[in-house]
C-alpha cells in the first residue's frame, strides 16, 4: 500500500511547492491576467456604451432625413403645383389673346370682304350702266334712222313721264 498513501516528506514538499506555486503566481501572473481580464471587460463595455451611441445616432440621423425627405417633397409638391398653375395660366391667357387676335383678324377681313364686295358691285354696276347705254345706244340709232320712229319714241317718253 505504498503506492497509494504518500509519505509525509512528499506531502510536506508538495505543498511547500505548491504554496511557493501559488504565491509566485499571485505575485507575478494573478494580477496581469485580472488586470487583463478586467481591461478586456472594460472594452468590451465600451465597445457595447459606443455600439449603443452609435445607434442612438443612427436613429436620430435616420429621423432627421426622413423629415428632410418630407420637406423635400412637400417643396417639391408647392412647387410642381405652382408650375402647373403658371402653366395654366399661361395657357389661359395666350388663349385669350389668340381669341382676340382672331377676332381682330375676323373683323378685318369681314370689312375687306365688305369693301372688295362694294368695290366689285360697284365694278358690275359701272359696266352694266356702260353696257346699258351702249346697248340703248345701238338700239336708239337703229330706231332713230327712220323719222316716224323717232316721233313715237319722244311721244312715249314723254308719256311716261306724264304718268310717274
Amino acid at each position: 500500500m505504498d503506492i497509494v498513501t504518500p509519505s509525509l516528506g512528499l506531502v510536506f514538499w508538495t505543498s511547500i511547492s505548491f504554496l511557493l506555486l501559488l504565491f509566485l503566481l499571485g505575485k507575478f501572473a494573478w494580477k496581469p491576467i485580472m488586470k487583463a481580464l478586467d481591461d478586456r471587460e472594460r472594452s468590451i463595455e465600451d465597445a457595447l456604451s459606443a455600439a449603443e451611441k452609435a445607434k442612438d445616432e443612427l436613429a436620430r440621423l435616420n429621423n432627421e432625413s426622413e423629415l428632410l425627405l418630407k420637406e423635400a417633397r412637400a417643396e417639391r409638391d408647392l412647387i410642381l403645383k405652382e408650375a402647373k398653375q403658371l402653366r395654366d395660366n399661361t395657357i389661359a391667357d395666350a388663349k385669350g389673346l389668340a381669341q382676340v387676335e382672331a377676332n381682330k383678324m375676323i373683323e378685318k377681313a369681314k370689312v375687306e370682304i365688305d369693301n372688295q364686295k362694294n368695290a366689285a358691285l360697284a365694278e358690275v354696276k359701272n359696266q352694266v350702266a356702260t353696257l346699258s347705254i351702249d346697248i340703248a345706244e345701238k338700239v336708239l340709232r337703229k330706231q332713230l334712222e327712220d323719222k316716224s320712229k323717232q316721233e313715237n319714241l319722244v311721244a312715249d317718253l314723254l308719256k311716261e313721264v306724264k304718268l310717274s
